[in-house]
């Protein structure tokens, strides 16, 4: 029987997504790969490694433990930190030279004291809020005042100020809206030293908004395949999940399948059981809506995801047997399901889907060509 329940992440196609957003990036902006989150959940330290063969100049990270992670790696890139630094992490993320982000002037205060202590400069980059209504200065005046305990700040250098677009994926609406956030982001730092690096753009502006790359670009969730907006550049999904087929029975007409009885064959169903529930990361609400793949095939999942299993209808595929590898997320003969297709059915979007698998799911590495992918 196949392992009872995996992902595996192609760093090839880690690799190859980031040559693909390197060449759409203009040469003259440098490009930040955010491998947060243990790299949307196909692992930090190989995303970061990954995305770094790709082309990519620096790393961001949501925590200073994300960050100091990826220092333990071996990764020495530049790494920024996108949370607003805390007097319980500061330290850390000085000692492990990583990048805060500072709002405040109590913050930079901080970063200037912890470095002082630790006999180090530390690098500090400064947050605009231009309408996202998370982090960072939303005035000139509260900016200047952030700029002032900076200047006296011996051990604190200002190596870069961002902001983040709250819409870039949306509609004529939210085209206008992300133009508004650039322009209110140029005004904050049209004051600055041109050696101050500027960033905006997240995937989706990347795709979308081109002209407003400016310095550097963060490439998020389009570097695991998955580009918000439409785009021309070749980006493959890199995680495939599997399971395995555990039993397989034959259930006669009118008889109730998994909890609740919110399904109840209308024929005689031959039902397989996968070694995958939602204690492993699957969505409960994917019952009755989604499906799997059985041996290049689709095979309905019936009833609802049970904790550690659920059912599926074989009826249609009468050469499956047990021990077969289940496809949860990924590609089996010419079908494929996404991180979006299992988003439809449970109403949420790619990104949680792409971090949902439990620790009981094995996570392996495979470094398949770009030639047997077909993605050149």
């Amino acid at each position: 029987m196949a392992y009872r329940n995996q992902r595996l992440v192609d760093v090839a196609c880690i690799e190859n997504n980031m040559r693909q957003i390197r060449s759409a990036v203009p040469q003259t902006a440098m490009i930040m790969a955010v491998v947060k989150a243990d790299g949307y959940g196909h692992g930090a330290a190989e995303t970061a490694n990954a995305a770094i063969r790709g082309g990519a100049d620096m790393l961001a990270v949501a925590s200073v433990d994300e960050g100091a992670a990826l220092r333990r790696k071996g990764i020495s890139v530049p790494v920024l930190v996108l949370s607003a630094v805390t007097s319980s992490d500061v330290k850390k993320g000085v000692e492990y030279d990583l990048i805060q982000t500072v709002c405040s002037p109590e913050m930079v205060s901080l970063c200037e004291k912890a470095a002082s202590e630790a006999g180090k400069q530390t690098e500090v980059h400064l947050k605009i809020d231009t309408g996202m209504g998370r982090i960072g200065v939303r005035t000139e005046e509260e900016r200047d005042s952030v700029l002032q305990f900076l200047e006296l700040s011996s051990h604190v250098t200002l190596s870069g100020v961002f902001t983040h677009f709250s819409d870039a994926d949306g509609d004529e609406n939210g085209e206008a809206y992300t133009w508004k956030q650039y322009h209110q982001f140029l005004r904050m730092t049209e004051s600055l030293p041109e050696n101050i690096i500027r960033h905006c753009c997240n995937s989706a502006a990347i795709h979308r908004f081109p002209e407003m790359a400016l310095d550097m670009v963060r490439a998020g969730i389009s570097l695991y395949g998955y580009p918000p907006v439409q785009t021309d550049l070749i980006l493959k999904p890199c995680m495939k999940w599997t399971a395995a087929l555990s039993y397989i029975k034959k259930v006669p007409e009118e008889q109730y399948v998994s909890y609740g009885r919110t399904y109840c064959t209308d024929r005689s169903v031959r039902i397989g059981t996968v070694t995958c529930g939602y204690g492993d990361g699957f969505h409960r609400n994917a019952g009755l809506k989604g499906y799997v793949l059985v041996r290049g095939r689709k095979a309905k999942i019936l009833g609802r995801v049970c904790m550690d299993q659920m059912m599926v209808d074989l009826t249609d595929i009468p050469d499956a047997e047990t021990g077969d590898e289940i496809v949860i997320m990924g590609s089996c003969g010419s079908e494929t399901i996404t991180a979006e297709d299992i988003a439809s059915w449970c109403g949420t979007i790619s990104y949680e889907i792409l971090l949902s698998a439990g620790s009981r799911v094995e996570r392996k590495y495979t470094s398949i060509s770009c030639q047997e992918r077909n993605i050149l």
